[in-house]
């Protein structure tokens, strides 16, 4: 399970300090290499609620083996993409087979272990795993890019893939659908809930572009609330629906879900604004700037291990706050260090602690947001966790990067304007964290 989660967690941030190559490759330009990113981030998040519900009504096993077999089809036609547009589309499978395997895969590991320390102890191997592979595929991004070419930053998940599906044959126990088989599927209310963030982030990043006719991105955010409004009320007709809303009656998963998409958004865009630092400002190539992201997965790696620790202590909205402060105060370093000029080891300190955010906020809010959970809605609670952290950072980068790298809507230093957006972002996130129960222990 793990080995499968660092993988796709990878291949959201792998593609990052490629971008150029890909871009040189393909002629394509930065506005479109952006849909390489946030297409498969918002693909993923979006259908993550039918891919919990898949494994409700198919089992957990089967809906893990069908879509971990969709994501290593999908990054073998990534590497091996003959145009942009093939390349895009692969990109979109990967986020699809994410979608499908995931929530599977954590309600597996949820299931497995009982509420208190060892239940605490698995997710935080897991958040450490998931963590790693984000951090992770900066560096493997420039090392690769560099000896090897892009297309192997897709290629060598493939081989490791194949593992996870001998490995799930062989390890993990069939299980019986939770539901009947004959409950129809919530397609609608997965298209809705997929399009919402897609037109939201269309919306967001079109409106700084030169050249982009006006009405677009008015019309992309009056379709992105129409899609949201759409999908609440899909939810609330259908018989069986994707994302029963009786389910967000549980308070401390609606404040764990909601914080978990307000620091994710902070986290991702952290991640971009190390990368234009250091390549764009800095000029430093994708070798370098990949091996300077170093220090960040050790750090990840260190609290990661410290954190389920703590968590009995301390209790899991201790943890989160402690998350909330470390990023909260990591997005100040970067924008001072942008507006200093400093080199690349002034970064360092500001990528110790989002590690640090990370390391503490997310392994709390998982706890939080899968406590209580059954085997009737284990794969669901899973979804939605999955489904806040990846729309989270999607929106997150849409709306912080997008605006604060767009000359178009505003003047200032696109560095201070997006820790700025960030900042806003954790502290609605500390305002809904500090209403969380202390423990759920």
């Amino acid at each position: 399970m793990s080995m499968l989660q660092f993988f796709i967690a990878v291949d959201v941030t792998v593609v990052n300090i490629a971008l150029p190559s890909i871009g040189a490759d393909f002629g394509a330009a930065p506005h479109a290499l952006t849909w390489v990113v946030v297409g498969y981030t918002i693909t993923g998040g979006g259908l993550l609620m039918l891919g919990g519900r898949l494994g409700d009504l198919l089992g957990r096993r089967r809906t893990l083996l069908t879509g971990t077999a969709v994501f290593g089809a999908a990054s073998l036609l990534a590497g091996l993409a003959p145009n942009f547009t093939v390349l895009v589309l692969a990109r979109l499978l990967q986020g699809a087979g994410e979608a499908i395997a995931l929530p599977a895969a954590m309600a597996t590991i949820v299931l497995m272990f009982p509420e208190g320390p060892r239940r605490s102890r698995a997710l935080g191997v897991w958040a450490a795993v998931a963590s790693c592979g984000l951090v992770l595929g900066f560096v493997l991004s420039g090392v690769i890019t560099a000896h090897l070419g892009w297309r192997w930053i897709f290629l060598v998940s493939v081989p490791f893939i194949l593992v996870v599906l001998l490995a799930g044959v062989f390890l993990v126990e069939r299980d019986r659908p939770v539901c009947a088989r004959s409950a129809p599927l919530d397609v609608p209310g997965a298209l809705l809930l997929t399009a919402c963030p897609l037109l939201f982030t269309l919306g967001v990043v079109e409106a700084g572009e030169p050249g982009t006719p006006v009405w677009l991105a008015p019309t992309a955010l009056a379709g992105a609330v129409a899609a949201g409004l759409g999908f609440v009320r899909v939810e609330s007709r259908s018989r069986h629906p994707l994302l029963p809303l009786g389910f967000f009656a549980n308070r401390a998963r609606v404040g764990a879900n909601l914080t978990t998409m307000l620091l994710s958004g902070a986290l991702s865009t952290s991640f971009l604004l190390f990368t234009f630092y250091l390549q764009d400002r800095l000029g430093l190539g994708p070798l370098v700037a990949g091996v300077t992201m170093l220090p960040l997965a050790l750090a990840l790696i260190a609290c990661s291990m410290l954190v389920p620790r703590l968590l009995g202590r301390w209790g899991a909205r201790a943890c989160v706050l402690t998350g909330l402060a470390f990023t909260g105060i990591a997005m100040g370093l970067i924008a001072l260090v942008a507006a200093l000029g400093a080199g690349a080891a002034a970064m360092v300190p500001a990528m110790l602690l989002i590690a640090a955010g990370m390391g503490f906020g997310v392994v709390g809010l998982q706890y939080i947001a899968v406590s209580g959970v059954t085997e009737d809605d284990a794969g669901t609670a899973s979804g939605v966790q999955r489904a806040a952290d990846q729309l989270g950072g999607a929106g997150g980068v849409a709306v912080c990067v997008g605006i604060g790298f767009a000359p178009a809507l505003h003047a200032g230093d696109p560095f201070l304007v997006a820790t700025v957006l960030a900042g806003v972002g954790l502290l609605l996130g500390a305002l809904a964290a500090s209403r969380l129960p202390a423990s759920m222990a």
